[in-house]
Order: C-alpha cells, then sequence, then structure tokens
C-alpha cells in the first residue's frame, strides 16, 4: 500500500544548483517528486514519454521539461536519451539579485513541456553550466540559457508584462508549502496583506480571485494523491487539511465536475 509519494534527491544539501548530462540507462522509473528543488531537463535525443502528474508528454527531441517541487513525474523512454539536467534550489534563487533571472524562473515554472527548435547553442550553455562554478557567472549562463529556450520560435510567446510582486510570492508561498490551506486570510497574512487587497490583486493580474488561485493548487495536490497512493479519500482530505470529507468530495466536484472516486477511476 503506498500511502506517500516516493520522493528522490540528486543533491547534496550544500549545493545550490546542479547540472549533469542525462543518465543514458534510464528507460523506465516509478512516479516520484523531489521535494527541495526545481528541475529542468533538456533533451536533444531520446524517445517515449514523460508524465508530469497527470498530463503524459510525448518526448520529441529537441524538448524541454520543467517539474517544480511538488510535481510528480515519471519517465517511460524506449531509446537511448541524451540531454542534460538542471536542478536549481530556492536558495540560489534568494541569493540572486537579478530580478529579470527571477521573473522568466517564474514565467518558466508555470510550464511543464516546451518542443524547441534545433539550437545548438543550448547543449553548449548547458555545459558551460557544469564547467563554471563562479557564483555570479552561472547566474548570467542560467539567464542566458533561459532568455535563449524562451526566446526560440518553437517555444511560446514571452510575456513582456511584469508580473505584480504580491503574486509571484503569493505563488511562491504555495509552491514552498507542504501543508496548503484553503484560507485566503491566512496567505493575506503571510504577504502582510488584507484578504481584500490580496483579492484585488489577484483579480487584476490574473482575472480571478484569490481562493481560485489556491484552489489551483489545492486541486493538483488532490489529484496526485488521488493517483500516486493508496489513501483513501477521506485520508486525502485531512492531508489537505479538510476536516469533512463530504466538504472535500464538494469542493473537488465543483472545481473539476468529478468527485474524487471517479478521478481515480478514470
Amino acid at each position: 500500500m503506498k500511502k506517500s509519494i516516493q520522493i528522490k534527491n540528486k543533491i547534496e544539501m550544500k549545493e545550490l544548483i546542479k547540472v549533469s548530462p542525462f543518465r543514458k540507462d534510464i528507460r523506465k522509473t516509478e512516479p516520484h517528486k523531489h521535494n527541495s528543488y526545481f528541475e529542468i531537463i533538456y533533451l536533444s535525443q531520446g524517445s517515449g514519454t514523460h508524465t508530469i502528474d497527470y498530463t503524459q508528454f510525448p518526448i520529441i527531441p529537441p524538448t524541454v521539461f520543467f517539474v517544480r517541487k511538488e510535481q510528480v513525474h515519471h519517465w517511460d523512454i524506449d531509446s537511448v536519451p541524451e540531454g542534460y539536467v538542471l536542478l536549481l534550489k530556492k536558495g540560489f534563487v534568494d541569493r540572486s539579485l537579478d530580478r529579470s533571472l527571477k521573473r522568466i524562473l517564474s514565467q518558466v515554472s508555470a510550464l511543464s513541456c516546451l518542443h524547441l527548435e534545433q539550437n545548438n547553442s543550448i547543449s553548449i550553455l548547458f555545459q558551460l553550466l557544469i564547467d563554471e562554478k563562479d557564483f555570479s557567472v552561472t547566474e548570467g549562463i542560467l539567464k542566458a540559457l533561459l532568455a535563449k529556450i524562451i526566446s526560440i520560435p518553437a517555444s511560446f510567446p514571452v510575456n513582456k508584462h511584469k508580473t505584480n510582486n504580491t503574486i509571484l510570492l503569493f505563488r511562491e508561498l504555495l509552491n514552498e508549502t507542504d501543508d496548503l490551506k484553503n484560507n485566503v486570510a491566512y496567505y493575506a497574512g503571510q504577504l502582510n496583506t488584507t484578504p481584500q487587497n490580496l483579492n484585488a490583486i489577484c483579480r487584476k493580474e490574473l482575472n480571478q480571485p484569490a481562493a481560485d488561485v489556491i484552489a489551483e493548487y489545492m486541486i493538483s495536490e488532490a489529484k496526485r494523491l488521488l493517483l500516486y497512493t493508496d489513501n483513501n479519500v477521506s485520508e486525502v482530505a485531512y492531508t489537505l487539511n479538510f476536516n469533512d470529507t463530504s466538504h472535500f468530495i464538494k469542493y473537488f466536484k465543483r472545481h473539476t465536475g468529478s468527485t474524487p472516486q471517479v478521478f481515480r477511476s478514470l
């Protein structure tokens, strides 16, 4: 019986960033997550699928995958892969004074997969990150790498709008916590603002109330627990701080259109 999702750690405690070649022997892996870092995977060769949370992506090189620390993922690779893996801890971002780098990271962290056009400079920048040890130089190379990825035409249109800092901090809180709370007032307090102001900012910047932003994270975590553990619905509800299982079932159905039991059986 799986009562929790497997956690894998591929970086030393003292490391803030780690870049290495993608292992050529990886084929099929069990669902797992990495709860201490953001992962960027670039594949220039390989085929098969990569599942992130409840979405399966075909591996069509060259492609980049982005996996946040709370997300569950697993591989089913059927040919020899080639590429790079970049692990990035929050401590690196906190240490950086480059605001544009932080904005780009916030932007790509909302993505899961980008199919790119052929571009040799991507591999060159990854290799430079492997060789470089100086923080400020690494910071610059990382920024160049991410800027290159999001500027390639086959990727996606870059949002030039500057994201409100409160929104960035709000999403950071929701991403970092292992104890999600369905409570706007709680997060407003953490952000030193009022629930009314947080709602106003969310409506202006995201066109949705703060409660709906929280719901996105609550429902995503609920789906992970339903798919990747054997916990019953009451246990999932308890993990997500719902005191009443029936309330959780109604909440889940309101946001997904199905009950937790139906979702799990699909």
